[in-house]
């Protein structure tokens, strides 16, 4: 894989509050330059929610009301968050989660493409008995030494993500293999479906 031709792109993830539909507490965006994460140029925001934080949200990511009391609400962000993304392509671990978070958060926000490592993981890697971050971590091992933050994390889970990807990766010659593979059906980026030849 020549990393070198990729198009922009950023790893995300996003924590919720637990509420449907979740108010964002935390948001972490890393970028994927020349097969590395660059966590020189990442973006990471704590969001204190408009909505209390449920216990069973807390006690996935650990940030509760308190650590959040003195955040910055999501108008506040909203916008740094807005330019770090731009238009480029986004990746998550089951991207339509994220995707969905951000552009209902975001309603003027487009990615180029989104890709799934998920979908990607399943289709690079079929057999696995389970294809959660956990166990494609557990399974592929990538090194986590410099990984910020704790599992469940944003920033944490940003990291992991971007290894997971750019390990999958090596098993296609080109960006276009891969995107064709990652992309789920409906989300940007998708190939889109050839007409049905007409008589017209």
């Amino acid at each position: 894989m020549n990393f070198g031709t990729w198009p922009r792109l950023l790893v995300v993830d996003v924590e919720g509050n637990g509420a449907t539909p979740p108010d964002l507490v935390e948001v972490a965006a890393l970028p994927v330059r020349d097969g590395h994460p660059d966590t020189s140029t990442a973006g990471a925001w704590l969001i204190r929610p408009p909505r209390p934080v449920t216990p069973f949200a807390a006690r996935v990511h650990g940030l509760t009301n308190d650590t959040l009391a003195s955040c910055p609400s999501w108008q506040e962000v909203a916008g740094q968050v807005r330019e770090l993304l731009g238009g480029a392509w986004i990746a998550a671990h089951n991207a339509h989660v994220d995707h969905r978070v951000l552009s209902a958060h975001l309603p003027d926000w487009q990615p180029t493409g989104v890709i799934d490592t998920l979908r990607l993981a399943r289709a690079t890697r079929p057999g696995l008995p389970s294809y959660t971050l956990d166990s494609l971590i557990d399974h592929l091992a990538p090194d986590l030494t410099h990984a910020p933050d704790q599992r469940h994390r944003a920033r944490f889970d940003a990291y992991a993500t971007a290894l997971l990807l750019l390990h999958l990766a090596e098993a296609y010659p080109a960006w276009e293999q891969l995107a064709a593979v990652a992309v789920p059906p409906g989300l940007p980026g998708a190939p889109q479906r050839e007409e049905d030849p007409t008589l017209w």
